[in-house]
């Protein structure tokens, strides 16, 4: 059965036949001005940033989780770094409820949800996933997380998992980690297989960030994880890098792919801190935190990288950050990304975390921190626009045997779109010829209708065909293709 919408985002080449005289372009993300919306307020909330969001579709109701990290400040080594819980009806005006399930340093109401293990050190991240079709009404909220915890004896370091069925009260998985992490210090010798005594070097092991999502192309639930790779010297723990696990179960996991690395484009003190990805529409999206180790203790800026399939990524746009500093001190160092956007009916949040400094120079106790989201009209990741005022755009071939209408994402508030036809030969189909088409001038549009003075959709009659869109001084975002 034909899908009621086809959807083709411009944000890569997927749908693209040829596109001569174009350019892509990353179409940022806006700030809302009340950023931040949550702020450290309790004694556990030192820092705040790493989160994860959900909004309810019965609802519209929204949750969120954070992370919390007060260090030394707790009296309890599992407190120093907690996951705590918000609320919201509109995403925009949050309450932390007093839970009461998690004691602090004396205070019985908090809004604590995990604690850490207390180990070797701190318990890290806050990567949670409603399964709105889980068979097991008591794992529908999963939670990834990196901690310590004993295995084989030995404490080691790790891929640890949680399961909720309301997202507040939390069960640890029992047996973690569930994927063993290295942990050492820089210019470490990589160690031979089995070599006694460095159990902890694991080489290309998913690190202490990590963010879950459902693969829906693979039918598997995915983590991408920032990953070591060993340096030029052959040393390990150089930089930072995207590696990729799955599991169909959330429980057993693959062993971790090295997908993308940092390469000669990027300067020697600029690597990938965490690159959480989602999947949407058919591509999968990466808001990479590109680490600059040179700069304040370690910035982060935001880079939006692109695939396909999930496993070849592409860069192309590079420096360009997709979310900018707000020139708040709570983000004037770095801002956080995680893989749960809020897609709304006219347009995509994206929620991140603040910090005023750098996430590798150690426990600083005196950084700003908070939460708030950016903003991208619906479907304007990336758009297309011509390189010299006029180009234009040809789409792979397309069944349109069933569907009635095309509409367009695009901005022509000072230039114009026509659409054409053709067939799958590249003749152009008469009727539907650019000269027929009615062009659409001076809008800019999420859904704008293309249409021809004459002909209905419904006449092409059965075959693959090409949509080209003709662009003058405008850009398209997407093309759909409706029922």
């Amino acid at each position: 059965m034909k899908k009621e919408q086809c959807t083709f985002l411009m944000a890569t080449d997927k749908h693209i036949h040829y596109r001569p005289s174009t350019q892509r372009f990353v179409s940022a993300a806006v700030q809302h001005p009340g950023n931040p919306h949550i702020i450290p307020e309790a004694p556990w909330e030192v820092h705040i940033g790493y989160n994860s969001q959900y909004r309810n579709p019965n609802t519209g109701c929204y949750q969120l989780w954070y992370q919390a990290f007060s260090g030394k400040k707790a009296n309890e080594r599992t407190h120093q770094c907690v996951v705590c819980y918000a609320e919201s009806v509109d995403g925009v005006n949050w309450i932390k409820p007093n839970l009461g399930l998690y004691s602090y340093n004396g205070i019985a109401e908090t809004n604590i949800v995990l604690l850490g293990n207390g180990g070797f050190s701190c318990r890290y991240g806050a990567g949670v996933i409603v399964d709105e079709n889980s068979k097991e009404p008591e794992k529908k909220y999963k939670m990834a997380y990196f901690d310590w915890n004993m295995s084989g004896g030995k404490e080691f370091p790790g891929l640890c998992i949680a399961f909720s069925a309301d997202g507040i009260k939390w069960n640890k998985y029992p047996h973690a980690p569930v994927l063993i992490s290295s942990y050492g210090s820089r210019g470490d010798e990589t160690p031979l297989r089995y070599e006694r005594g460095k159990e902890w070097l694991v080489p290309l092991s998913i690190s202490d960030a990590v963010d879950p999502f459902y693969d829906f192309e693979k039918e598997c639930w995915a983590i991408y994880g920032k990953m070591w790779i060993d340096g030029p010297d052959g040393r390990m723990f150089w930089k930072h890098a995207m590696g990729r696990t799955e599991s169909i179960d959330f429980i057993q996991w693959s062993k971790p792919e090295l997908i993308l690395t940092p390469d000669e484009y990027d300067d020697d003190y600029l690597e990938f801190h965490a690159s959480p990805v989602f999947y949407y529409e058919g591509l999968y999206f990466s808001l990479i935190q590109v680490l600059n180790r040179k700069n304040n203790g370690g910035t982060l800026e935001i880079e939006l990288a692109v695939s396909d399939d999930g496993l070849k990524w592409e860069r192309p746009f590079r420096r360009q950050p997709f979310i900018s500093k707000s020139g708040k001190l709570f983000d004037c160092g770095s801002i956080l990304t995680n893989s749960t956007p809020i897609i709304l009916d006219d347009e995509i949040r994206i929620y991140f975390g603040g910090v005023s400094g750098g996430v590798v120079s150690g426990d600083d106790y005196n950084m700003a921190t908070g939460i708030g989201y950016a903003v991208i009209k619906k479907d304007r990741f990336a758009g297309i626009k011509p390189i010299n005022n006029i180009g234009q755009i040809t789409l792979k071939s397309i069944d349109f045997d069933g569907y009635s209408n095309i509409y367009i994402n695009a901005d022509a508030s000072s230039g114009k779109v026509a659409g054409e036809i053709l067939d799958e030969d590249g003749y152009r189909i008469p009727g539907f010829t650019r000269e027929d088409a009615i062009p659409l001038q001076n809008v800019d549009n999420t859904r704008c209708l293309l249409s021809w003075k004459d002909r209905s959709l419904r006449e092409l009659g059965r075959g693959n065909f090409k949509l080209r869109l003709y662009i003058e001084n405008a850009s398209i975002f997407a093309v759909y293709v409706l029922k």
